[in-house]
């Protein structure tokens, strides 16, 4: 029995809490209903990649700052695999807003990762106007983002978005700071706090396309 408990609170997870008292006509005994819904495999499999892509996002984003600060010779084969996962996450959102809707998210996560190429090149160079004025475009770029996703989706608001990107900038910031001043320690709690936030993104976002189609998940 207690197996078969731990099981079911395992697979399923509570999505709803929903206290309802009813009057008994003799005993006047509350009652309370808890309804619960489990994930569907598609539900998670859906969470999974969408998971994988910001990863992704994160990981050849720090191996860009890696070989521009360096000036690898594998600068622009990373840039190319890093601006891939941009066309990926939009096509990853394309089965439920369209092709037009996913391209438009994958130009404008191009743009934030070619904005956020001019920053690590002012800043190696010391360039501080410029990377001041970089810095506005691309959080500008944060806006614009948060503005087209929660215009798609009433379960995104346009607040939620802005915080959870303009905090993945500031680590991304932190990580370019670190690497040009090679401070690895910084340099490795930057990247470790970036996955964890990245996930949280993710999470946020693909929730709230479950919520949009959930037809499309059961």
């Amino acid at each position: 029995m207690k197996f078969r408990v731990l099981k079911l609170a395992i697979l399923c997870m509570s999505l709803t809490l929903i206290s309802t008292p009813f009057q008994a006509e003799a005993s006047g005994i509350q009652q309370v209903r808890i309804e619960k819904q489990c994930l569907s495999q598609s539900m998670v499999q859906f969470k999974f990649d969408f998971r994988k892509l910001w990863i992704d996002h994160v990981v050849w984003t720090r191996n860009y700052i890696v070989s521009a600060a360096a000036e690898l010779q594998d600068q622009q084969k990373v840039l190319d695999r890093l601006l891939k996962n941009q066309q990926d996450i939009g096509d990853a959102i394309k089965p439920y807003y369209g092709e037009e809707a996913g391209n438009k998210l994958a130009a404008l996560l191009r743009e934030h990762i070619l904005i956020a190429g001019k920053i690590v090149d002012a800043a190696k160079q010391g360039n501080q106007a410029a990377v001041e004025t970089y810095n506005k475009e691309w959080y500008k770029n944060a806006d614009d983002i948060a503005q087209f996703l929660s215009s798609a989706n009433p379960n995104w608001s346009n607040k939620q978005l802005k915080d959870l990107l303009y905090m993945h900038l500031q680590l991304v910031t932190d990580a370019v700071k670190a690497r040009l001043t090679k401070d690895w320690d910084a340099d490795i709690i930057a990247f470790d706090k970036g996955q964890e936030h990245i996930i949280m993104l993710a999470d946020a976002l693909s929730e709230g396309v479950i919520k949009q189609f959930l037809q499309q998940f059961k």
